[in-house]
């Protein structure tokens, strides 16, 4: 499980990704967004290892995360999911994964092939302005994390009433 500040880009801070004990395992530049529209991931040892930049053309919000440099996926908003938010979390290859949940509850669920390999929560702890990430066995925990930051700053956009137009 990794433990992760709620409003992450709001003030343009940076954060750290913590593990379950309180370890730091991920640095985050929030500081980077706000100039050039990318979100720098980095390891303990200060060292990019992910990014997640949003497309400035696009029609729907839009975000790539790339993972040692190399593409890993592409995070789309649905165009229209009543009640529900919904991206899609495109990798190479057919393996793409759905970001389905609750903007109100922040209650989300990542899916690959119908089976859960993620879900991101506020009800998992008492400290307010923070989510629990539960990563499955297997799953990449770099690709969950740009994907949740990706919807965080679709959702943030959404907030603020910015279009991709």
């Amino acid at each position: 499980m990794y433990v992760i500040k709620e409003r992450f880009f709001s003030i343009g801070d940076d954060f750290d990704v913590e593990d379950e004990n309180g370890n730091r395992v991920f640095h985050v530049d929030g500081k980077v967004f706000s100039v050039r529209n990318r979100v720098v991931i980095e390891d303990v040892n200060g060292d990019e290892v992910a990014s997640v930049h949003r497309h400035l053309v696009a029609l729907r919000p839009t975000y790539e995360i790339r993972i040692g440099g190399e593409k890993a996926a592409e995070v789309r908003k649905k165009l229209f999911t009543p009640f529900r938010d919904k991206f899609t979390i495109d990798v190479p290859g057919p393996d793409d994964l759905e970001m389905k949940g609750n903007l109100l509850d922040h209650e989300y669920v990542i899916e690959q092939d119908g089976r859960e390999v993620a879900a991101v929560s506020k009800r998992w702890l008492t400290i307010r302005d923070t989510y629990a990430v539960q990563v499955a066995e297997g799953a990449d925990p770099l690709l969950i994390i740009g994907s949740v930051l990706a919807l965080d700053l679709a959702l943030d956009r959404d907030k603020r009433g910015e279009s991709d137009d």
